[in-house]
């Protein structure tokens, strides 16, 4: 059998992709099926039933393109595949969560790691708040790397709000890209951990995971990604409430931040804290508490938190 399949309205390339590569990967569910581009028209030869559901589901990757900026072949596999579900991939709280670009299994190694990978699934936002060095924002972008391999997510947004900590940013040499980049290094550093280097560049260049300042975020509604705000202490309550009204549908978004170390002019204007009560309750909504008890980095990194906690502590002159 043999049928000609049209396409109107539309620029074949923003369907067939660059080098044609989501057209080969959607042909490649009808491995017994003869395919040819040609132009506006698509030539297909073999079994009627298999020509049947090559048009249905090729009618449904064209709506897909209507509704959409750019296609990707993640939305092919969701064709054919379905939406995967939240549980689909759940994991207990001492699981693999990835494993590193070495190899090396990533996963949860305190209990109150082990709570948030389980507020994760069980939560569409996720407060974790606590010092350095207990793998807040680790975790968080372990688990963000795992929903996009897993093909959970569409996009991962890291994001942070540009507040100087004592230093000036226009002192530092280049343009904006160059003053913010120091501020957004350790999300990048996270990232390279956990995926190769030229896979992470490809990402990058198709937007699939987006590093950018908080004040980039305004205006956008994020859906179908795992959006994670790092350094929330230095936002105020308004800031925070811009980033958390940009969640969309089937998103996860996870806020971390230390309220010991504001670095706004006035710390009383950190809107970490104000925002976590002010959402008390809600479900759907969790915050992780972490400790010094809950350093994962050096030994001696527990020791000084605890001594530059006691010197807040004290009574100043």
């Amino acid at each position: 059998m043999k049928k000609t399949i049209p396409i109107e309205s539309i620029d074949p390339i923003e369907i067939y992709g660059a080098g044609n590569r989501i057209l080969t990967e959607f042909c490649s569910y009808f491995p017994k099926l003869k395919v040819t581009a040609r132009g506006h028209e698509l030539m297909l030869e073999g079994r009627e039933s298999d020509i049947e559901e090559f048009s249905i589901r090729f009618a449904e990757l064209v709506e897909r393109r209507h509704h959409k900026l750019n296609l990707t072949i993640y939305d092919v596999e969701d064709i054919f595949d379905g939406e995967n579900s939240a549980d689909k991939f759940r994991l207990s709280g001492d699981a693999v969560i990835v494993h590193g670009t070495d190899g090396k299994p990533i996963k949860a190694r305190n209990h109150t790691q082990q709570e948030m990978v389980k507020a994760y699934f069980d939560n569409d936002l996720v407060f974790a708040v606590g010092p350095a060095g207990t793998g807040k924002t680790y975790i968080a972008i372990a688990l963000a790397v795992r929903a996009l391999k897993n093909r959970e997510i569409k996009r991962i947004i890291l994001t942070r709000p540009a507040v100087e900590a004592g230093e000036r940013l226009g002192f530092l040499p280049g343009d904006l890209k160059d003053k913010l980049d120091p501020y957004l290094q350790p999300l990048y550093d996270a990232l390279e951990d956990m995926i190769p280097s030229k896979k992470l560049q490809e990402f990058m260049a198709d937007g699939i995971i987006q590093i950018a300042p908080l004040a980039y975020m305004r205006g956008r509604t994020l859906d179908r990604a795992c959006v994670i705000l790092d350094e929330a202490q230095n936002t105020n309550i308004g800031q925070l409430k811009m980033f958390l009204t940009r969640m969309g549908a089937s998103a996860k978004f996870i806020v971390t931040g230390d309220a010991t170390q504001i670095d706004l002019p006035k710390k009383t204007d950190s809107g970490l804290i104000q925002g976590i009560n002010l959402l008390k309750g809600i479900k759907g909504i969790k915050t992780i508490m972490f400790s010094n008890d809950d350093i994962v980095r050096h030994p001696l990194v527990t020791k000084i938190v605890k001594a530059f906690d006691t010197l807040a502590e004290s009574p100043q002159d």
